[in-house]
């Protein structure tokens, strides 16, 4: 690798066209100058051809300038990522799981337009999905529904999210033989999260299982979508029914005892949250009441 100070006496020697002007401009003596290229010229063969009043850059030199001007831009580059100054520039990666990601996404959106240098990569993902992509370094914020232990993350509680049973519109349940008429609309979680409540509902049910299915789909923005249409019930968190646009065309059953998720924020212990991840979380915090306290 070149040394950086003998590029910076080269670029400026460039610029300048003097030894003398770019040993003032730069605080060395002219001698010093001479010596860095000297040095680089030792490596990469004649750089200038010195002329009594001017001097012109081979060839060599040229391409040497371009790559001084390319390492000045890395460099440039590489303090933009590094200054925690640098809130509003650069990249925020979030991965999270589906429903709380649906609610998320408007306000990330928000901050975008706000800021336009910011870009957003956000991933719907399952609980595993979330951890591996913290810890490899991949995505800078993670959120969890499973609080994890893992001495390389810090962990703070993000949000509570409960779990609800969702009918069409005019639809009522008053026991499990309602919920066998109107059936299921079944999906990844679905028959995780129906076992749940709908255990603690109707302690004496038969369980999910013995439901008829009447769909299934993976997509968590159109899980709503055949509930709407009156072709059954499901059970889904509060974010992912929220986001649901025809409001009207659904209902959600109320009930106790209530099951109630919590939201783990993740990120690596090992090193500060970038500021764009810090603004981030303090644009999103009064939605999703971002409890301080880290494991």
């Amino acid at each position: 690798m070149l040394n950086p100070q003998w590029l910076r006496s080269f670029a400026a020697l460039a610029e300048q066209g003097s030894f003398t002007r770019t040993a003032e401009r730069l605080d060395l003596t002219q001698a010093a100058v001479s010596q860095h290229v000297q040095r680089l010229e030792e490596r990469l063969g004649p750089l200038l051809i010195r002329r009594p009043r001017q001097l012109e850059l081979t060839p060599a030199g040229r391409a040497l300038l371009d790559y001084c001007a390319e390492v000045g831009a890395a460099d440039q580059r590489l303090q933009q990522r590094l200054s925690e100054a640098d809130a509003e520039q650069g990249e925020i990666g979030l991965i999270s799981p589906g429903s709380i990601g649906l609610a998320l996404y408007p306000y990330l959106l928000e901050l975008q337009q706000a800021h336009p240098g910011l870009s957003i990569r956000h991933r719907f993902a399952p609980d595993r999905e979330v951890l591996e992509a913290v810890l490899d370094n991949r995505f800078e914020l993670g959120l969890v529904t499973l609080k994890p232990d893992d001495p390389r993350l810090s962990v703070s509680r993000f949000a509570e999210e409960p779990l609800e049973l969702v009918v069409p519109a005019g639809e009522q349940v008053h026991c499990w033989a309602d919920l066998d008429r109107l059936g299921f609309i079944d999906h990844p979680d679905g028959r995780a999260m129906a076992g749940r409540l709908l255990s603690r509902r109707f302690p004496g049910g038969p369980g999910v299982r013995s439901l008829p299915c009447h769909g299934f789909t993976n997509q968590i923005g159109l899980i709503l979508e055949p509930v709407a249409r009156g072709l059954g019930f499901t059970v889904i968190p509060r974010y992912a029914r929220l986001a649901f646009p025809r409001q009207d065309a659904i209902h959600v059953i109320e009930g106790t005892p209530a099951v109630v998720d919590t939201l783990w924020l993740l990120h690596r212990a090992e090193w500060p949250l970038s500021a764009r991840a810090e603004l981030l979380l303090q644009r999103i915090s009064p939605y999703f009441s971002i409890a301080p306290a880290t494991r």
